[in-house]
């Protein structure tokens, strides 16, 4: 669990935790697991993303102060704050999406009928696939897009979240210092991280829904990391 911020009657406020999800891509729509794999935004995401930035001015008015916007490294993100107003920002590879393994790119569905059974993300993970749906693909995109699908190993659960709680470190003392700080990255890697500012089994980051384009906000209330506002 992240250290409760605990000053004297001079420390500053602490500041906010914003999370900002990537506008819509094409996987968003078919469902299939993206996680490495870089793909863009579709115009619809691309519009998403601007909106997105309308809605975080009207709550965030005084902005975020110059090195306190932070974006994973895969271009969907990167592409939804630039479109979003903060084109100027740093990149924070802790909050890549979850690496799906052999999962990337299929969907639920096909991964079931793969395995010959139902399967889950949350339940079974990334290490419960067999070797054999091992490989590397080219598949193109509705817009005519090809990307590179790579099935390997992936990451467990506990190994996102892991890697989220180094996020969090990183950005901790800008909050400290009372900034707000916006991160902008993806559904499932934003929820695992906000179990770990809860303090919470990352597991519990099934049960929080984050569309595309939406944010949140986490902050700290009489001395409890909390959610503030969730899935705007």
């Amino acid at each position: 669990m992240t250290d409760t911020i605990v000053g004297g009657n001079d420390a500053p406020k602490p500041g906010r935790l914003v999370l900002l999800r990537h506008g819509q891509t094409a996987w968003s729509v078919s469902g299939q697991h993206t996680g490495r794999t870089d793909i863009p935004l579709t115009p619809t995401g691309e519009h998403q993303a601007i909106e997105a930035g309308v809605r975080l001015r009207e709550s965030f008015p005084d902005g975020f102060a110059q090195g306190c916007v932070f974006a994973s490294p895969l271009r969907r993100a990167r592409q939804t704050a630039a479109l979003a107003g903060y084109g100027t920002h740093n990149v924070l590879p802790y909050i890549a999406e979850w690496d799906y393994g052999r999962a990337e790119g299929r969907t639920r569905g096909t991964v079931s009928q793969l395995l010959g059974r139902p399967w889950d993300l949350w339940r079974d993970g990334t290490e419960s696939l067999p070797a054999t749906m091992d490989g590397e693909r080219v598949e193109t995109l509705p817009g005519g897009t090809q990307v590179t699908v790579r099935n390997g190993r992936g990451e467990t659960l506990d190994e996102v979240a892991a890697r989220t709680t180094v996020a969090i470190r990183e950005v901790l003392p800008l909050i400290e210092e009372g900034h707000d700080v916006l991160l902008v990255a993806h559904a499932h890697v934003l929820r695992i991280l906000t179990t770990q500012w809860l303090g919470m089994d990352p597991l519990t980051a099934k049960l929080l829904r984050l569309d595309t384009a939406r944010y949140s906000v986490l902050s700290q209330y009489k001395g409890d990391n909390v959610i503030e506002q969730w899935n705007v």
